[in-house]
């Protein structure tokens, strides 16, 4: 079937301002509550929602086998069951009848009161329920980064790590949508020269710049996903701040690995930009040595042209963009990562979330967490206001963005911005009577 939704000459009868992340092409999902308080499913031109609730109970979408509650939910979760056929359908339905050349609701005013919103009327929310949360290490520049720095630099990397795509359940619950703030977390940690570890709130927070996608129904329990199908259950991509507490998850990753150091919050961008939207902007992965076994193998472009950024904004100062890096660095691909995370059988399911691990570049502009723009530390960050960093203070906002650019087509993510509040004033616990 064909993506006519992507037609890149196509005009929408909405307003698009000039380097605009959604244009008509774009049409991404997301879950917003409307100025009446109600919870539904839409996408998104230009500065304006549209509510794919009422799209659907208005009859727009009569010659596509939906259910009549498929968008009055308030998560994507059964719509990403429905399946890329389904996908697509509905994106091209919609870049139709946004088409500035179709009149079919492009004139009636009685419809377009319930329809469309502009951004200000609307809250975003957490778009679908993540049942599941795998994070991945995928990134060899990062990983050569944190291995030249805490490990041996003239071996950086582990053994494993160019063989499969390393990655680590992670916690649900606590993935958030962009403007939800963080609190900085507590916990165990070991004070430098000390041999015994202290409690209290982290004090080296960081970012990590990464992306995540999220799946649809992929698989039964122990059938694995082949690589070369594995972008079918593949929904589309979100934005993703995987917020670390470096000083907690250095005392307790050994033997286990990551846990509290990582699963305080995590923030998203709220609108899914499929897959389907970002197909011209497809490059190739960089080439992998040793040649990955069978089962990870594939060929063409299976990675993507994006371009990604973040700022540090301090309360009441300047904003400092720190970090210009792209989504086309990583070296195990989206179709890897799931292959590997289904070999053994694992099943996953829809509005399950993978995280591509922190996205950096060869160059130190290109760092994707402060642990390394900052060097461990040595080579602090300075902000546009003078103020240096080299960990998230308090009251910053961290504000990724992303989007990619190609032959005058923007397709972008918006961004996921959030704040870091200082950690609670815990006080001291009761004595037993």
């Amino acid at each position: 079937m064909p993506i006519k939704a992507n037609d890149p000459n196509r005009k929408s009868w909405i307003p698009v301002p000039e380097n605009s992340d959604f244009p008509i092409q774009n049409i991404p999902f997301g879950v917003f509550l409307t100025r009446d308080d109600v919870i539904t499913i839409g996408t998104r031109i230009g500065d304006h929602a549209i509510d794919l609730g009422s799209l659907h109970q208005l009859g727009y979408f009569k010659d596509i086998p939906l259910t009549d509650d498929i968008f009055l939910q308030d998560t994507l979760n059964d719509f990403i069951s429905d399946g890329k056929k389904t996908w697509r359908l509905v994106r091209n339905r919609i870049a139709e009848l946004f088409d500035v050349r179709n009149e079919e609701l492009q004139h009636k005013d009685d419809h377009k009161q319930i329809v469309l919103f502009t951004m200000d009327e609307i809250e975003m929310q957490l778009p679908v329920q993540i049942g599941d949360y795998t994070d991945f290490y995928s990134s060899k520049e990062h990983a050569t980064n944190i291995g030249k720095m805490f490990r041996d630099p003239d071996n950086a990397l582990l053994p494993n790590w160019l063989h499969i795509p390393v990655g680590y359940h992670g916690r649900s619950s606590t993935i958030v949508p962009s403007g939800t703030p963080i609190r900085r977390p507590y916990g165990q940690t070991i004070p430098k020269g000390e041999d015994q570890p202290v409690f209290g709130p982290s004090k080296l927070v960081d970012f990590e710049l990464e992306m995540a996608f999220i799946t649809t129904d992929a698989n039964a329990l122990g059938e694995p996903i082949d690589v070369t199908e594995a972008e079918d259950y593949i929904f589309g991509l979100v934005l993703f701040n995987d917020w670390s507490a470096r000083d907690i998850q250095k005392w307790e990753y050994v033997p286990l690995g990551p846990f509290l150091g990582k699963n305080f919050a995590s923030s998203i961008s709220p609108w899914i930009v499929t897959l389907d939207a970002l197909e011209p902007f497809r490059v190739q992965s960089p080439k992998q040595e040793p040649q990955p076994l069978p089962y990870l193998r594939h060929k063409g472009n299976n990675s993507f042209d994006i371009h990604l950024e973040v700022d540090v904004t301090p309360e009441d100062g300047q904003s400092t963009t720190v970090c210009k890096s792209n989504f086309k660095y990583m070296y195990w691909s989206m179709a890897q990562q799931l292959a590997h995370h289904t070999v053994n059988g694992c099943k996953v399911n829809s509005g399950d979330m993978m995280g591509s691990g922190t996205i950096s570049g060869t160059t130190p502009d290109s760092f994707g967490s402060m642990l390394e723009l900052a060097w461990q530390g040595t080579k602090p960050v300075t902000l546009n206001g003078g103020e240096e960093r080299k960990s998230v203070a308090d009251n910053d906002t961290i504000t990724m963005r992303g989007y990619c650019h190609k032959n005058g087509l923007r397709i972008g993510f918006g961004e996921v911005a959030s704040k870091l509040l200082p950690a609670l004033d815990l006080k001291a616990p009761k004595k037993n009577k």
